[in-house]
């Protein structure tokens, strides 16, 4: 567990982040991350009718979010924690922004990545100065050799969600948009594991009352969707969507923040995100990846209405494969 940097609430196996949390991981990462840009376009005002304020994260290191919660955990460290290291397992920006996070304050960081990992993001993360050990494309393997890593070096483990300074560096996005914009009537963010969507929805419920947080997430990965509806986790099976940043099921630590303080989860469809994501590079020139898509597909698909209201978005990354974009045949 973490220690005493951390205000946390038990309640039965849950354990809870503060806005306090939030703001002192905003303090300790602001040398290190983009303080990324809120961004509107009339185009997309008039295609979804809502005024729409776009949290351009694919703008920050890294290409994602991500790089947020990385950092508040690997600043957060004790300097003997520090000497260490970090480790993780991780196929995706994850792994990117825990690398670079490590070797900007200088430590070593240890990425276990499937075998089977796309060469880009090896390159990436290597690019980042991670030290990569490789294993079967199985979590069974990628826990157990994260552990061996553990065991024998000492280093902290940093999962990609399911942590509390992973959670509070992330709810940092949504603090810098209500403060560029405090009179939002709601705030879309994606969700995969939770991370992301439980450190918004701390961030923005504690922040302003009555506003309103929503997630989004694709009809073919809907495990949030279905476990909000069952009041208990549902683990993703056999997932499908071209969003493969929100192919994640939801974490312990995550879950019961998301029950409590999201609206709902609004799934969106392939097509959709497809669609909004194109309609994003053409007409605001903002370069977004599927799973960032997802926000401005609620909107585009009109599964609720949020028409003439302030709606905040998280546009959570931008790391596309420009040889496989989804609207090329």
């Amino acid at each position: 567990m973490v220690c005493g940097l951390w205000s946390i609430v038990k309640r039965g196996y849950e354990m809870t982040i503060t806005l306090t949390d939030i703001q002192q991981a905003a303090q300790r990462i602001k040398p290190y991350i983009h303080r990324t840009p809120v961004l509107t376009n009339k185009s997309l005002n008039e295609k979804v009718g809502a005024q729409v304020y776009m949290k351009c994260e694919n703008l920050q290191k890294v290409g994602a979010f991500k790089f947020r919660g990385a950092s508040n955990a690997v600043w957060s460290l004790t300097d003997e924690e520090a000497a260490r290291g970090v480790v993780t397992h991780s196929s995706g920006n994850h792994a990117q922004a825990l690398a670079l996070a490590a070797k900007m304050r200088g430590i070593p960081a240890y990425i276990v990545m499937p075998s089977n990992a796309p060469q880009v993001k090896k390159n990436a993360v290597a690019g980042y100065g991670g030290q990569i050990t490789f294993c079967e494309p199985t979590l069974e393997a990628r826990e157990s050799t994260m552990e061996g890593i553990r065991l024998r070096t000492g280093a902290s483990v940093v999962h990609p969600y399911d942590n509390e300074r992973v959670m509070a560096g992330q709810g940092t996005a949504a603090l810098e948009l209500l403060e560029e914009v405090p009179d939002l009537d709601v705030i879309l963010a994606p969700v995969g594991g939770g991370g992301l969507l439980s450190g918004t929805s701390i961030a923005a419920t504690e922040t302003k009352k009555g506003i309103r947080v929503i997630a989004a997430e694709p009809e073919m990965a809907d495990d949030a969707f279905r476990s909000m509806q069952a009041g208990k986790i549902i683990p993703s099976q056999n997932p499908k969507t071209i969003a493969d940043g929100l192919l994640t099921s939801l974490g312990v630590l995550t879950y019961p923040v998301i029950k409590e303080r999201v609206e709902q989860v609004v799934t969106v469809s392939e097509a959709g995100i497809v669609d909004s994501m194109k309609f994003i590079w053409e007409r605001a020139k903002i370069v977004i990846e599927p799973s960032a898509a997802t926000v401005i597909a609620v909107l585009w698909e009109r599964k609720i209405d949020l028409s003439g209201l302030k709606v905040g978005v998280i546009l959570s990354g931008g790391n596309v494969d420009l040889e496989k974009l989804p609207w090329q045949k």
